[in-house]
């Protein structure tokens, strides 16, 4: 009784700290946070440093996907689960960075909701709102014996 409180009260405290990620979203390179916030269809592409802007994607998709596999890990506890999420955020940031890169390199033209929403998936955590349901329907429905 006590471990699974323990474990919903470990999980919220995760689940503060991606909340926490977002609230100190400043501390990472990000000029198109302000493009994107105004009139972005009307104002050209601000000045952007590639390389910095690329290494702060990265360093905030992965932090974001370590604190996620945590929240994976203490809700199933599950070395499977783990080891699937981390090759899935791996697949996923390699995929949707090159698309990414395509994006930012033709300066958004014509493409600028489609960049909005992949620079979305890879500064929000939201693929462990995608995979904690899975996992769960997974657990409950392909081996209901461990539930």
């Amino acid at each position: 009784m006590y471990k699974k409180w323990f474990n919903i009260l470990l999980v919220s405290l995760l689940f503060l700290l991606l909340v926490g990620v977002r609230f100190y979203e400043n501390i990472f390179y990000d000029p198109l946070a302000t493009y994107f916030e105004n009139d972005y269809l009307h104002k050209s592409l601000p000045d952007i440093n590639k390389g910095k802007l690329f290494f702060h994607i990265f360093l905030r998709y992965y932090l974001n996907a370590i604190i996620s596999i945590l929240i994976i890990w203490v809700a199933f506890r599950k070395k499977s689960y783990v080891i699937f999420s981390i090759f899935f955020y791996d697949i996923a940031f390699v995929v949707l960075i090159i698309i990414f890169w395509f994006v930012v390199s033709n300066q958004f033209e014509n493409h600028y909701l489609f960049g909005f929403y992949i620079r979305r998936f890879l500064i929000q955590p939201l693929f462990v709102l995608l995979l904690l349901p899975a996992f769960y329907y997974q657990l409950k429905h392909y081996n209901p014996s461990s539930a």
